[in-house]
């Protein structure tokens, strides 16, 4: 660890910074470019053809640089805090953040694929012929009931802990890999602790800024105000009576 509480604090200054920076500019991307981005998402004929793939995981992880990435600088100050004095310290934090983001867009794949599988099966049925808003409705109902389940407060706890996570993860050893695989281990919880969240984006629509601030707001506070634990409930909640009303109504 650094000795100079001074350096320390520059040094985290500039790493807060930074990462905050990386998610203005994902911001400004989306706000600039946001329907070119994501009109794969909606195109109700896309396949699993690479260019529309790519391009969906593509805009997936802009979008989550933009609301994930700052729920994880508490980590990655912490993580830069640990590595100290090492020369090679912002490689380390840099290997840290992909090992992040590349399990965030993994789960854009899976998105993807789930996506295309439904198109498939609900295709040339009536089921949902006049009730698009049906399927939104779904979605607010499962993330709201996600909510109150135990995985999702398990998952919430490590995200809360930055410090214990790190040192909990963190073995000195094979230092690169090492710090890759504890930025994809704490996103595996990360996404664990969000992606009924992140899913509501497709029930309001995916690309809307306003709701992505709302809910990159939700997840922020959720994993790293004091109190933001006591609020997966009322979100939950929320989430549930909305559900029911879009379904009721669609």
């Amino acid at each position: 660890m650094i000795a100079d509480p001074r350096i320390q604090s520059w040094h985290r200054t500039l790493l807060v910074g930074s990462l905050g920076l990386v998610s203005l500019a994902a911001w400004l991307a989306l706000w600039q470019f946001g329907a070119a981005l994501h009109a794969p998402v909606h195109h109700h004929h896309a396949s699993l053809a690479p260019g529309p793939a790519l391009l969906f995981v593509a805009a997936w992880t802009v979008m989550t640089v933009a609301m994930m990435l700052p729920t994880s600088i508490p980590l990655a100050a912490t993580f830069q805090t640990i590595a100290g004095q090492r020369p090679d310290r912002s490689v380390l934090v840099a290997l840290l953040i992909v090992g992040y983001l590349t399990i965030w867009a993994l789960l854009g794949i899976v998105f993807y694929l789930a996506g295309v599988v439904l198109r498939q099966v609900t295709a040339g049925t009536s089921l949902l012929q006049g009730h698009t808003s049906v399927g939104g409705g779904l979605i607010l109902i499962v993330a709201g009931l996600y909510q109150f389940t135990s995985l999702k407060y398990r998952c919430l706890d490590k995200c809360r802990s930055p410090l214990s996570f790190v040192l909990g993860y963190w073995q000195g050893e094979h230092e690169r890999l090492n710090a890759f695989r504890l930025g994809a281990h704490h996103g595996l919880f990360c996404v664990g602790c969000c992606w009924a969240l992140m899913l509501v984006m497709f029930a309001v629509g995916v690309g809307n800024l306003a709701w992505m601030l709302v809910l990159g707001a939700v997840m922020a506070i959720e994993k790293n105000v004091r109190w933001g634990r006591q609020l997966s409930a009322p979100v939950g909640i929320l989430l549930v009576i909305t559900g029911l009303t879009v379904y009721a109504l669609g």
